[in-house]
């Protein structure tokens, strides 16, 4: 960052005129200015190349500072198997004589940088004061009953942070879990009881029979519906063997699927995202037993898994804790039904049923 913003002139000298400058650019710039000053931040050897070498460097810095190491083995180890998996996320196409391995274009930036949005957050904001919240670097508090063995769940902190990317602020404070297969065993009834009295967004993941993690993120509730719904907060996401994020391309609507004890074979029981009927971009059954994953438009999204059908080994759900929506559920059950409908005790008052200090 100082030999950018020193433009290279490498004298250990940082002018007020430099920082203006790159204040200006890094922050008041076009996006594609600030793109291409991120993309020649990521060069940290000054050889105008961004090699995967580059890239390690700039993540494992990055997640370091996210989720400073304590000196353990376990999280540095953790560390190294985030870094590949948003690596395997990147693309290197650009050809260099002298340079047996390829580079990231600009272009090769461009298209990474929508995968793994928390990356480009953070990057975006290193000339920002430091706080603990600030873009790219708040990680949702993960809550679930204390007797659960942690090690069992597929979320962790870094796949929070990098499912995070994609949300606002608001919906990074807390996610609570919400149902767990090994917990709650493998039942859509049970799932759909679990998250009914939540009634917000929330965060699907699955980890199949081949090794892979992969999810959905629901913007709306997820409810018995006999058609797609949804709006265009939804998205699907890769967790494992690759870190990617596939938002909404506005090709079509066909954004969430929730389909409960329905007997026509035209509306497929279970839960989706994406695609179409019966080749959906993530589809898991109502048996929770099976379930399939095609490229599709709507999130312009790759099958998520090794291969197209799903043979599911753990399904996990979290639900997103809005803070002011929650603090409204409190406020409603507050007192007796009499204090929260005022209105009708007033009127008990009047015919003398009640009065004034019941």
């Amino acid at each position: 960052m100082f030999n950018l913003a020193t433009q290279g002139r490498r004298d250990d000298k940082l002018t007020f005129e430099d920082l203006v400058i790159t204040k200006a650019t890094y922050e008041k710039g076009t996006n594609d200015e600030i793109e291409e000053f991120i993309y020649q931040l990521l060069d940290v050897t000054h050889d105008e190349t961004v090699t995967r070498s580059d890239l390690d460097v700039v993540l494992v810095a990055i997640f370091d500072h996210v989720f400073p190491p304590k000196g353990s083995e376990t999280e540095s180890s953790s560390h190294c198997y985030m870094v590949e998996t948003f690596l395997n996320a990147a693309t290197f196409s650009k050809d260099h004589e002298g340079h047996n391995d390829k580079s990231m274009s600009f272009e090769d930036f461009k298209s990474w940088s929508t995968l793994v949005p928390s990356v480009k957050k953070f990057l975006t904001s290193l000339l920002v004061p430091p706080d603990p919240g600030r873009l790219g670097s708040h990680v949702p508090k993960l809550q679930h009953m204390e007797n659960i063995d942690s090690s069992i769940l597929l979320m962790r902190d870094e796949y929070a942070w990098h499912i995070g990317g994609a949300l606002s602020q608001e919906e990074l404070e807390e996610w609570k879990l919400l149902y767990h297969s090994a917990l709650h065993g493998l039942s859509f009834n049970t799932f759909l009881g679990n998250i009914s009295n939540d009634n917000g967004p929330t965060i699907l993941i699955i980890k199949d029979r081949e090794g892979y993690i992969f999810g959905g993120y629901a913007s709306q509730a997820l409810e018995k519906h006999s058609n797609f719904y949804g709006d265009m907060k939804s998205f699907l996401f890769q967790l494992y063997p690759k870190a990617s994020i596939f938002r909404p391309t506005g090709a079509n609507t066909n954004l969430q699927w929730c389909a409960v004890n329905f007997s026509s074979e035209a509306i497929p029981n279970g839960i989706g995202f994406g695609g179409r009927i019966n080749h959906f971009g993530m589809f898991l059954s109502a048996g929770f037993d099976q379930g399939h994953t095609f490229s599709c438009t709507t999130f312009n999204s790759p099958c998520l898994s090794k291969t197209s059908q799903i043979i599911p080994e753990v399904i996990e759900c979290w639900g997103v804790v809005r803070k002011g929506v929650e603090q409204e559920k409190q406020d409603a059950v507050k007192g007796t039904v009499l204090e929260r409908f005022k209105e009708d005790r007033h009127m008990l008052n009047m015919v003398g049923i009640a009065n004034a200090s019941e």
